[in-house]
């Protein structure tokens, strides 16, 4: 027991005896740091203040870029909100010149733009209010050359649809007066007849949605989300030519009223006998732009292509686009170009039709003073997306659609490189809405075409396939303009550069 005891006695000891020395030593070691930091302030190896400096530097830098992250997502979303407010001093940001937009622009921080969008139309084609007619200021008076008289020089040949217009008459139609008489299509002799059950229909049409189908390309669409109201306020206009009626009699169930009428659903056939141009994507234009030469007493109109089914209440298109805001014209802007030198070299890469043909168009239209699109102009773009058009048909807004068809007419069929340039001529005299994309994507649901549209034009690369006995290349009745002699030096025109600004062309 004892020596039990005497064991124990001895291991506290130690116990103590260890636990004193570790405390020495750690008192030992906290007392060397304290003079090293000592030694190391009095010899200088160490700066506190810059540190300190350091260190809250780099802390205000990183605040600083978290604000001004926050502040530009907020002034995106402030964007995109004030574009679709109901105050017009907020929706105004939404124009070419807003501030927003040209700063987010050139730091390459611009939303990418939405496919579809909700449009602000009323909830009740009912509710809507139909104004009284936009009266006429300049021109007061408008008419048409409807009798073909060939150019000087020119060889003796058939009246053309769209009539021998000579550089001089062209140039003069532009010229603003209160009474104007111009080419606009249908000269005698040139085709496009319609027949007589189909003339007395269309007369008591005040209210139009129209749509064209060419060369069997397309089936007709049923609109949907048609109102009462609108079923019976409006035509339903549908213009084929003979091809057409072929197709949509053996593939659609088509249906002959008493009077003779065709009728697929809603829509009324217009049929278009003896066609004014070789190509079908010309005959189209005729209905597409001259909707008020088919259809004189139509107030207002709404043309969509052939392949779509629209899928909202005409009566609230017209009271969004037009109604709404006093126009007279609307149309969406295109999704990606705004110059025109931009939409040419895309079709001509897409091979929509003969480049040397494209580059000549574009160099008339330099030389002519048509500059490419930038934010001083007052339009949104000048590449429009033409397949929905929306118009109230005062003497204006069908002198702009005579004079788009002219150059249509006289140059190639892409009517988006024209509506720009006859918007560039008439200037401030012309004014009209040009709706965002992803509204226009939401007009309507776009179909298949029956099979694609191709011709021997089309993959053409220089003028020189024209020659010889490729000369069946040439257009006979259209595009004239192209290949009579222009009065200006065209030679030294070099077209302004263009950036490819989006994948599909």
């Amino acid at each position: 027991m004892e020596a039990q005891s005497q064991a124990q006695s001895q291991a506290q000891a130690r116990s103590l005896l260890l636990r004193g020395y570790r405390r020495s030593e750690r008192s030992d070691h906290q007392s060397r740091a304290k003079d090293d930091e000592i030694d190391a302030l009095s010899s200088g190896k160490a700066e506190p203040m810059k540190v300190i400096w350091r260190n809250g530097f780099v802390r205000l830098v990183f605040v600083c870029a978290i604000i001004w992250v926050l502040l530009i997502l907020f002034a995106l979303l402030f964007h995109l909100w004030s574009c679709h407010s109901s105050i017009s001093f907020l929706s105004a940001l939404c124009r070419k010149d807003s501030k927003v937009l040209v700063i987010l622009d050139s730091m390459g921080l611009t939303p990418k733009p939405l496919h579809r969008c909700a449009i602000p139309v009323l909830d009740d084609p009912n509710a809507v209010v139909i104004p009284e007619k936009t009266p006429d200021t300049i021109p007061k008076k408008l008419s048409y050359i409807e009798i073909d008289k060939k150019v000087n020089g020119e060889e003796e040949s058939s009246p053309l649809f769209g009539g021998h217009q000579s550089w001089a008459q062209r140039e003069e139609s532009f010229k603003l007066k209160s009474s104007m008489k111009v080419h606009c299509g249908f000269c005698k002799g040139g085709g496009g007849e319609m027949e007589e059950i189909d003339k007395k229909f269309v007369k008591k049409c005040k209210f139009v949605v129209a749509s064209g189908i060419f060369d069997g390309y397309d089936a007709p669409q049923q609109p949907t989300n048609i109102s009462t109201r609108s079923k019976k306020l409006f035509c339903f206009l549908m213009v084929v030519d003979d091809v057409s009626l072929d197709f949509i009699q053996q593939n659609t169930s088509m249906k002959i009223d008493k009077d003779g009428g065709r009728w697929v659903g809603i829509w009324r056939l217009i049929t278009l006998h003896n066609l004014p141009f070789d190509e079908p994507r010309r005959n189209g234009k005729v209905p597409k732009i001259l909707t008020h030469r088919l259809f004189p007493q139509a107030r207002y109109s709404i043309w969509i292509d052939g392949k779509m089914e629209l899928i909202v209440d005409p009566l609230l298109i017209l009271e969004r686009y037009l109604w709404r805001g006093k126009h007279t014209f609307a149309v969406a802007c295109h999704k990606h170009h705004k110059s025109i030198y931009e939409e040419g070299d895309a079709i001509k890469r897409r091979k929509r039709y003969a480049r040397p043909l494209i580059d000549l168009h574009m160099k008339i239209y330099y030389y002519e003073g048509m500059t490419p699109w930038s934010s001083n102009k007052r339009t949104l773009s000048d590449v429009p997306e033409g397949a929905v058009l929306i118009r109230e048909h005062t003497t204006m807004t069908n002198l702009f659609s005579c004079l788009w068809f002219n150059e249509v007419n006289l140059f190639t069929p892409r009517d988006q490189l024209s509506f720009g340039y006859v918007v560039y001529r008439l200037g401030e005299a012309f004014k009209f809405f040009m709706f965002p994309n992803c509204e226009y994507n939401s007009l309507f649901i776009l179909h298949r075409h029956t099979r694609e549209h191709s011709s021997k034009v089309e993959w053409v690369k220089s003028l020189d396939e024209f020659k010889g006995n490729n000369n069946g290349l040439k257009e006979s009745k259209a595009g004239l303009g192209l290949w009579l002699p222009y009065p200006g030096d065209l030679k030294s025109v070099k077209l302004p550069p263009v950036a490819r600004s989006s994948p599909a062309g």
